[in-house]
C-alpha cells in the first residue's frame, strides 16, 4: 500500500467532466501531484476504471456513433471525425486517450476512491481521500464521478421469484442474446427506447412505464431545448431538490431509432405490471405475459456514496449547489451532476470548478460560504 499522499486538489473520475476540471487546473498553473508532491499548487486525478474513456467504455456493443446525442469537444482539442458505424465504446474513449496524451494529465488508475472526510473533524482544514491504493490529502475536491456505477433499481413485488434473466442496461451486452425471446423492457428513457428497437429486432417485446411517455415534435436543439432544460435542473439543485432524470425535463424526441421501434410495432407502451412471477409477470388488468427476460431501462443516480461522511445531503435527499460549489462548502464541487451531466454542461462545469476553487485557495472561507 502506497504511503499517504498530497495534492491541493483531487479529482475523481476521468470521464468528460474530470478531463475538463484537469485541463483547466493545468492552464491555472497547477502541477502534477505525482511529479512534484512538494509544488505550491498541485493535482491529481483518481479513475475508477481500467483505460481512458469513462463509462462511454462501458456502452453496449451495438450502440453506434450515428445514434449518440451530440459530443460536445473536450477543451483544447477538437473532436475527429468519427465513423457512424463504429461502436461508440470504442470510437469515444480513443478520442478522450487521446486528449490525455496531449496534456499528460497525471492520472491513477484503476484507483477506487471508498470516502471522503475531514481531516481530525476540522471543518474548515483538509479533506482525506481514501482509495484503494491508499489515502491523499487535499485542500479542495472536484467529484466526477458521474452515474454509471449507481444503477436504479427498483425493488418490485415477486422480483426474487423470476426464473428467467434480469439485467440492466449497464449490463446490456448485445442484441443476439435475446434472439427468440420474450423480453419485457422496463422505462422511459432514451437508452429504454434504443434498447427496444434494437432488441425487437430479434425478440418479441413488452414495453412498460409508470407513466405514459411524453414525445415532442422537432429537432433537439442544444442551444434552445438544452438551455432551457439546464436552467430547470439548476432551480431544483439550487433549491436543494433531487433532481430527476433527463427526459423528465426534456420528454421524448422522435429518435431514428423511436420512428424504427414504431415502424416494426414495438413502440406500445404498457402500464407497469402489478408483480413478477417465476415465469413471467402479471399485468395491471389481471392477465398474465410470460417472459424469458427483464430488462430494467430505468436509468441511473449520481454516484455519491464515497461522499456520505461530508454529509452534504439535506433533508429532501438533495444537495444544495451554488453553481458547481456545494453549498456551505468551498471546498467541494461536483461536475457532472445536475445541471453538467450533459457533455457541454461538463465541459463549462470544469471550467467553473476550477475558477471556483482558485478563489477560494486565493482568498479562504468567504461569510457566504458557510452554511447557516
Amino acid at each position: 500500500m502506497p504511503a499517504d499522499r498530497r495534492a491541493t486538489v483531487v479529482v475523481i473520475g476521468a470521464g468528460q467532466a474530470g478531463l475538463s476540471a484537469a485541463y483547466h487546473l493545468r492552464r491555472q498553473g497547477f502541477q502534477s501531484a505525482l511529479e512534484r508532491p512538494g509544488g505550491e499548487r498541485t493535482y491529481v486525478v483518481l479513475d475508477a476504471n481500467p483505460a481512458p474513456g469513462g463509462a462511454w467504455q462501458h456502452r453496449w456493443e451495438s450502440l453506434h456513433v450515428a445514434n449518440l446525442n451530440r459530443i460536445f469537444d473536450l477543451p483544447g482539442l477538437p473532436q475527429p471525425a468519427m465513423d457512424a458505424d463504429e461502436p461508440s465504446r470504442t470510437a469515444v474513449p480513443r478520442y478522450f486517450a487521446e486528449f490525455e496524451d496531449r496534456y499528460a494529465f497525471p492520472i491513477l488508475r484503476p484507483v477506487r476512491v471508498d470516502s471522503v472526510d475531514y481531516a481530525d473533524d476540522d471543518e474548515t482544514g483538509d479533506l482525506i481521500v481514501r482509495t484503494d491504493h491508499g489515502t491523499w490529502t487535499a485542500r479542495a475536491l472536484v467529484n466526477a464521478t458521474g452515474t454509471w456505477n449507481n444503477p436504479v433499481l427498483p425493488s418490485y413485488p415477486g422480483k426474487e421469484t423470476f426464473r428467467g434473466r434480469q439485467l440492466h442496461t449497464r449490463d446490456y451486452g448485445a442484441l443476439e442474446h435475446f434472439a427468440g425471446k420474450r423480453v419485457a423492457i422496463v422505462g422511459g428513457g432514451i437508452s429504454a427506447i434504443q434498447q427496444l428497437e434494437e432488441i425487437s429486432r430479434v425478440a418479441d417485446t413488452f414495453w412498460y412505464t409508470r407513466r405514459e411517455p411524453v414525445f415532442i415534435e422537432g429537432e433537439f436543439d442544444p442551444e434552445t431545448t438544452g438551455r432551457s432544460t439546464i436552467d430547470k435542473v439548476i432551480a431544483d439543485v439550487e433549491a436543494g431538490r433531487p433532481t430527476g432524470s433527463v427526459v423528465g425535463y426534456t420528454g421524448l424526441g422522435w429518435s431514428r431509432y423511436a420512428r424504427a421501434a414504431q415502424a416494426r410495432g414495438a413502440l406500445v407502451r404498457r402500464p407497469m405490471f402489478t408483480r413478477i412471477e417465476p415465469e413471467g409477470v402479471r399485468e395491471a388488468d389481471g392477465s398474465f405475459t410470460p417472459l424469458d427476460a427483464i430488462l430494467w431501462a430505468t436509468g441511473f443516480k449520481a454516484d455519491l456514496r464515497h461522499l456520505d461522511p461530508l454529509y452534504l445531503r439535506n433533508e429532501l435527499g438533495g444537495i444544495t449547489m451554488r453553481g458547481t460549489q456545494v453549498r456551505g462548502e468551498p471546498r467541494v464541487h461536483l461536475i457532472g451532476f445536475g445541471p453538467s451531466q450533459s457533455t457541454v454542461g461538463a465541459n463549462r462545469a470544469g471550467r467553473e470548478a476550477v475558477a471556483g476553487l482558485v478563489r477560494y485557495l486565493d482568498e479562504g472561507w468567504a461569510e457566504e460560504d458557510v452554511a447557516v
